[in-house]
């Protein structure tokens, strides 16, 4: 089943984590704590409204900014922070959970240095459908984590959310390293 189809079948906390996870893996695009996502993760394990934990989440990044503002793939990573529904209802999470894949294969795809030269969103639909041979490995390995967050939320429920956290934290670090290397290079060190 291609990820376009689980994010179709998914329910409203498997899309809530699902377009969480995506922003929490780009994090360090946002020059923020990685902790700041943690209140929305917690809301979605015992089900409790997000909506004051989402502001806060906003609060902090409208007062501190993200580092290089002007960096398409943090204005990705910002948008999917700030396009979050405040319901967590399927039909009003099934779109941001959808764009958030999108934004962050995107931004994966920026970042990835086997793709130097290709439009940031060739290939991504075919990926999203299934069609995976084609992609440089920093977005293959993105397109899996999402696809393992979706799986393991419907096959666990709410049990699986520590997993799906554990995913994110994983992909978190690497794309860390990647944005580490990429400053490195630029600045010549």
């Amino acid at each position: 089943m291609s990820l376009v189809e689980r994010i179709a079948q998914a329910d409203a906390r498997g899309l809530a984590a699902s377009g969480l996870a995506c922003l929490d893996r780009c994090l360090p695009l946002l020059g923020t704590d990685d902790e700041l996502l943690r209140p929305l993760w917690a809301s979605l394990a015992d089900g409790s409204d997000w909506g004051a934990s989402l502001e806060k989440a906003r609060g902090v990044l409208g007062a501190e900014g993200p580092d290089g503002a002007d960096d398409e793939a943090a204005r990705l990573a910002r948008r999917m922070l700030d396009a979050a529904p405040a319901e967590r209802t399927a039909d009003a999470v099934r779109p941001w959970a959808d764009a958030c894949s999108v934004a962050s294969l995107r931004i994966h795809r920026l970042l990835d240095p086997a793709a130097d030269g290709t439009s940031a969103t060739e290939g991504l639909d075919a990926g999203r459908a299934g069609e995976t041979a084609d992609l440089p490995p920093l977005v293959a390995a993105e397109l899996r984590r999402q696809t393992a967050v979706l799986d393991v939320l419907a096959e666990h429920g709410p049990n699986g959310l520590r997993r799906a956290l554990d995913l994110s934290i994983e992909g978190r670090r690497v794309l860390r390293a990647v944005v580490s290397r990429r400053a490195r290079n630029e600045s010549g060190t």
